[in-house]
């Protein structure tokens, strides 16, 4: 696949992939600012921002942002990570000049109207209160904190109360005034739409925006001590983590780990967490290891519920298959069919334009090009299993994963 990108005179940069088989245009703003960018007092801010950017800007009110695209079928949304805040929409492609030119009035244009921060304050209250009452998300919360402890990294991209009921109109305006930076912005386009059309359409909004430099420097997580938690709840099943930071988004090894994680718990019925702790012994209902990479740092982690009496033997399975993976090195046909897999999984991910949308404006944020996808599958290819052994020693010692347990009172 081919990309195009051009970087605009404030450093806006506007990265398309043409689609001809489809009717749908994908498109989104992915700005470099997230959790991890808040300070103390600030917990919850950027989450908070995402949700008033479609209650007004200085032409349109929450109304008339909510109908803009609904009323032709499009779609507006948006998200916040520990280090991104993206704003995205699909829409038909003869529409596509309304969902560019809405992004664009929601992301810097917005004047957090003070009516509106009450009324969303009590909405962000109630989101952060039915994620408590769901067990299976307030462990990857909790376990967050216990891992990046005294670090951003390990705050609650929801906030506290206390900062959320705190947040006033101002706060808004001095958290962008300091941490927006228009070289570190990306608008994205995947979908049936040529790569001049959308320069035409979209370069008369994006021109506008004057330049901005971020005044925030991101603090870095480097302390890191294995600890071990157990936290009595009102649930029925254990629920348990185990987890530890792992390989930075720039680590020559990242795609070679995700094989690894692949193997060890990946999204498939044949990993072999999967295999050993649901198929061979009925201990879980599910069970997943997770690789996530932050530009400075990663998260490798692993998580499942049983009933109490299997806790520790569920926890053995684990250890045991980690260790395996240590001592015992990967014969030919096994290697060469977690390839397949990996690469499989990963060219039926690029089929999904709005998700790949998403990933190349990602990409080009945090590594200033596109990772090709004919590269990724050539360093996977070239992976020895004496390299995944290696990586497997570094990665999967038990001694240095930490563990959280929820268990039912």
């Amino acid at each position: 696949m081919s990309y195009n990108i051009k970087e605009l005179p404030n450093g806006i940069r506007i990265v398309h992939q043409e689609v001809t088989h489809t009717r749908l245009i994908h498109c989104g703003f992915i700005l470099d600012i997230g959790s991890r960018d808040e300070t103390k007092e600030q917990e919850g801010i950027a989450h908070f921002w995402e949700h008033m950017a479609f209650k007004g800007t200085k032409k349109r009110k929450a109304f008339h942002i909510l109908n803009r695209l609904d009323s032709v079928g499009g779609e507006l949304n948006a998200y916040t990570t520990k280090e991104k805040i993206c704003f995205y929409s699909t829409i038909l492609k003869e529409h596509f000049n309304k969902a560019a030119e809405l992004l664009c009035d929601i992301t810097f244009n917005s004047v957090f109207p003070e009516k509106q921060i009450e009324r969303e304050r009590h909405v962000i209250l109630e989101e952060m209160a039915m994620y408590r009452d769901s067990p299976e998300d307030a462990i990857q919360d909790d376990f967050d904190a216990q891992i990046f402890e005294n670090h951003a990294l390990g705050r609650n991209i929801l906030g506290r109360e206390e900062t959320v009921s705190s947040f006033a109109q101002q706060d808004f305006f001095d958290f962008l005034s300091t941490r927006l930076d228009t070289s570190r912005i990306i608008f994205s386009v995947v979908g049936n739409i040529s790569f001049s059309k959308v320069l035409k359409q979209v370069e008369k909004y994006l021109l506008e925006i004057p330049v901005k430099k971020r005044l925030y420097i991101r603090s870095s997580f480097s302390s890191y001590k294995p600890t071990v938690k157990t936290i009595e709840k009102d649930i029925s099943q254990s629920l348990c983590a185990i987890g530890k930071p792992s390989l930075d988004l720039y680590h020559e090894n990242r795609f070679k780990l995700h094989l690894l994680n692949n193997i060890l718990g990946g999204p498939s019925m044949n990993s072999r967490l999967n295999l050993a702790l649901r198929e061979k012994h009925g201990y879980v209902y599910s069970v997943e290891s997770t690789y996530q990479s932050y530009t400075d740092t990663g998260f490798l982690g692993i998580f499942y519920g049983t009933e109490p009496k299997n806790a520790n033997k569920a926890k053995k399975l684990v250890l045991k298959e980690m260790e395996k993976l240590r001592t015992q090195k990967l014969g030919t046909m096994q290697l060469h069919m977690a390839k397949e897999q990996a690469i499989g999984q990963m060219a039926m991910a690029e089929e999904n334009h709005a998700a790949l949308m998403l990933v190349l404006g990602k990409t080009l944020l945090d590594k200033g090009k596109i990772d090709d996808l004919d590269t990724i599958f050539g360093i996977i290819q070239q992976t020895t299993a004496e390299q995944l052994q290696d990586l497997a020693n570094e990665q999967l010692a038990a001694d240095e994963f930490s563990y959280l347990t929820y268990l039912p009172k």
